[in-house]
């Protein structure tokens, strides 16, 4: 599965990883599918660091996820932030979870263990490949899913695990 976030400094293309990350990866497609990124401000672009986004209020401060509700991290010892371009969901401590993620600039590992890892950037337009030193904000304009046929068979299994854990 994958989404292409559509910003004014260019397109990332993000593989997402329902399998690992199950939860948050669903929040994350579902917000991306109902526009609730529509027009969300970059509110954190640290150079060398992460760019963070996923805010509607822009303040860095808000947001929230499918459920209405804060959800558990998914940390997988598998899943590190070892080089450019992992997404994962930002939070305020453990199990924070709500709207908000973020994508390193460079490998981070002292972010190993504190956030879900949910996602890879796969690639990026030129314009967009070294934006933490021409803007400091960024607006995410819209997002577009790609789909893969095994997607409708994970959702439905999601699905069905919901119910049962309910």
């Amino acid at each position: 599965m994958s989404v292409t976030l559509h910003t004014d400094v260019g397109d990332l293309k993000i593989e997402v990883l329902c399998d690992e990350a199950p939860k948050a990866s669903e929040n994350f497609l579902a917000l991306c599918g109902s526009g609730y990124y529509d027009n969300t401000l970059v509110h954190r672009n640290i150079s060398g660091f992460i760019v963070q986004m996923g805010d509607p209020t822009g303040t860095g401060k808000g947001g929230t996820s499918i459920w209405n509700t804060l959800f558990d991290d998914e940390i997988r010892p598998t899943l590190c932030h070892d080089r450019r371009g992992i997404v994962s969901m930002a939070n305020s401590g453990p199990d924070t979870n709500g709207s908000q993620f973020f994508i390193t600039y460079a490998r981070q590992p002292s972010l190993d263990g504190k956030y879900t890892v949910f996602g890879r950037v796969m690639s990026q337009s030129p314009q967009s490949s070294d934006s933490s030193k021409k803007a400091r904000t960024m607006r995410d304009d819209e997002e577009v899913l790609h789909r893969d046929p095994s997607y409708f068979q994970y959702y439905s299994q999601l699905q069905h695990q919901v119910r049962i854990n309910k």
